[in-house]
């Protein structure tokens, strides 16, 4: 069976605090409900990615990234005014990446972006990830550029964003290939783009519990990457560019 490495799902898990995000509040999902769901799939590695609705808690995250062991790392929401040592902490316990959720909130916003994202680069070398509609993206292009390293989520969500996503995707800006169900455009098109746009942007993930999306992930949506990028292009998005991003190959 394939390899994958699933660099975008969330763990929601009932002993720990949610936090309300415009009234929602997400059905639970826990570490045994993600392994008996992605079971089949052939995942053996993955980023759990902190919600809105976790706010800058860390304890869920260090707690599902015991349960989930070698191979799956944590990306974080975390305020301006963390230290140095705590950075370190959480990089110790597996924590990767840093994520701003410019989409729902949860997280620090856009005026601490470039600041927050350096200071922690530096400190720990973790990436940075954004949630944000990538209609949204083209005022901002020269200020994503300067940061480190930065991947966006969803496909960026909405096709009249595709060309400043594809932009970013052609100077090393990699992209999440999760949430199809999210998305107004035709997937296999826009992944064969980006792909062409650089064959290292790409990086599976399943989204799952898919919280608020409209069609949640199925098993059939990696059949969907496999068909548009064909099997070198797969590996690539399922295995090997998220592997060498978190920092695992």
């Amino acid at each position: 069976m394939r390899q994958l490495f699933d660099a975008h799902c969330h763990i929601i898990d009932k002993a720990y605090p949610l936090i309300p995000n415009n009234g929602y509040v997400p059905e639970f999902f826990s570490v045994d409900d993600y392994l008996a769901r992605t079971q089949p799939l052939g995942i053996v590695g993955g980023a759990v990615v902190s919600g809105s609705f976790q706010g800058f808690d860390q304890t869920y995250l260090i707690a599902a990234l015991k349960r989930l062991g070698a191979g799956f790392v944590g990306v974080t929401q975390l305020p301006s005014s963390v230290t140095d040592a705590e950075l370190e902490t959480l990089n110790q316990q597996g924590v990767r990446a840093l994520r701003f959720n410019l989409k729902r909130g949860g997280s620090e916003q856009l005026d601490q972006l470039e600041s927050l994202a350096k200071r922690v680069f530096e400190c720990v070398g973790w990436h940075s990830e954004l949630y944000i509609d990538s209609r949204e993206l083209a005022p901002l292009h020269e200020r994503l550029l300067r940061l480190p390293a930065l991947s966006i989520d969803h496909l960026g969500l909405s096709r009249e964003g595709l060309p400043s996503l594809l932009r970013l995707a052609e100077r090393g800006v990699r992209i999440k290939a999760c949430g199809f169900g999210r998305v107004d455009f035709d997937v296999s098109q826009a992944l064969q783009d980006i792909h062409r746009a650089n064959p290292h942007a790409l990086m599976f993930g399943t989204d799952l519990p898919s919280t608020r999306s409209p069609n949640p992930f199925k098993n059939n949506d990696i059949k969907i990457l496999i068909n548009a990028l064909g099997e070198d292009g797969a590996d690539k998005a399922l295995w090997q560019n998220a592997r060498g991003f978190y920092r695992l190959a």
